[in-house]
């Protein structure tokens, strides 16, 4: 409906040495916020910087995209890390994004997990606390954008965080709300039309479709396309139109 307000957030700063994942120029042209990688699924020193100067120099919020220390698996393998081991990687990434956001005139404004850490946030309690402990070592003030209902937001929430609920335009969901394994057939969305339509359809009616055609309510402050799909700043552009078409304001949530 009419002044509808959202943010569109792109995972950005997954390049690597000679290797580049995503177009982090052309994306922060699009996205309100920006995810960037931290160095532990990805990104390195000379990235960070980067896309910490095009955001700042865009208007682009910074987030610290975290990870479970994964670089060989894009941060996406599942691991069991002590709580007290993964509270002090959390503070140590945020720090490490703090120190270039600041230099380019910004800040982190933000923290989500990434990949299997996103994941097992959900549910798992003991690894959601030990995000949010790290997460308040670093700055206290941070607020946590990621899954509705998830343990995440319910350890931060105890905490006194802030917590921002956010949707994948581009991922099936299951009937429950949470997202289809990656590993399942048609977890990944590519279909530009279905992206569009999932993104009105998130920001309008506060609902997206399953895999298996049925439809769940997702109600998210921030709407995410992965900076990795195939065809991401098209795709981008064509959601962005979209919802200003459809006059929905894209902005920063925080």
């Amino acid at each position: 409906m009419p002044g509808t307000v959202v943010d569109l957030n792109a995972d950005l700063g997954e390049n690597f040495g000679r290797w580049t994942l995503t177009d982090d120029a052309a994306l922060l042209s699009i996205v309100s916020s920006a995810n960037v990688a931290t160095g532990f699924h990805a990104g390195d020193p000379s990235t960070i910087r980067r896309v910490c100067d095009l955001a700042a120099e865009r208007g682009v919020r910074i987030g610290a995209q975290v990870s479970y220390r994964d670089l060989a698996g894009f941060g996406r393998r599942a691991m069991d890390v002590p709580p007290d081991e993964l509270a002090d990687e959390i503070t140590y990434q945020i720090g490490a994004l703090q120190v270039f956001a600041r230099a380019a005139g910004a800040d982190v404004a933000y923290v989500k997990p990434h990949g299997a850490l996103y994941n097992r946030v959900v549910t798992d309690r003991e690894q959601a606390a030990a995000v949010v402990a790290g997460m308040r070592h670093a700055d206290p003030t941070l607020p946590v954008l990621g899954l509705p209902g998830s343990a995440l937001h319910a350890a931060a929430e105890e905490a006194g965080l802030r917590t921002f609920a956010e949707a994948f335009v581009d991922r099936a969901y299951t009937a429950e709300g949470t997202l289809v394994h990656r590993r399942q057939p048609g977890a990944v969305v590519t279909d530009p039309d279905r992206i569009t339509a999932t993104a009105l359809s998130l920001a309008l009616d506060g609902r997206t479709s399953t895999l298996d055609g049925a439809h769940v309510a997702v109600r998210a402050r921030s709407l995410c396309l992965h900076g990795d799909t195939p065809g991401a700043v098209a795709l981008a552009r064509r959601v962005r139109q979209a919802l200003e078409e459809a006059q929905v304001r894209v902005e920063a949530f925080v």
